[in-house]
């Protein structure tokens, strides 16, 4: 998607402090941090939201998982916990229309969060 943020930071036009990389999955630090740690985990291919995965995403769906791990564990919140936030569609929250995970740790998070 041409006019995608997030698909602009996965092809490198528009800068982003990258904290991991493959061959599917971008992981970078948020510049609006609402935690010590706060990073936007989100597939290379283009999916609108968590409505839009389809029967063939799902492997992908969970290399993004494997990545959040990973991220936990390189940033030394695994132990201590940390959440992870999906927002879908308007009313969810949803900012940017390509699917994503915020990586939130560093701190005790609250419940419920709003």
């Amino acid at each position: 998607m041409s006019d995608c943020l997030f698909c602009k930071i996965v092809n490198k036009e528009i800068p982003s402090e990258a904290v991991y990389e493959d061959e599917f999955v971008y992981a970078f630090h948020d510049i609006s941090p609402v935690a010590t740690i706060h990073i936007i985990v989100i597939p290379k291919k283009h999916i609108k939201s968590l409505n839009d995965i389809e029967e063939n995403d799902l492997l992908l769906m969970g290399k993004i998982l494997s990545a959040i791990n990973k991220i936990a564990k390189d940033k030394k919140i695994d132990s201590e916990g940390y959440r992870v936030v999906n927002n879908c569609g308007e009313n969810g929250g949803q900012t940017v229309d390509h699917i994503h995970f915020h990586l939130l740790g560093g701190r005790n998070m609250m419940w419920p969060p709003g």
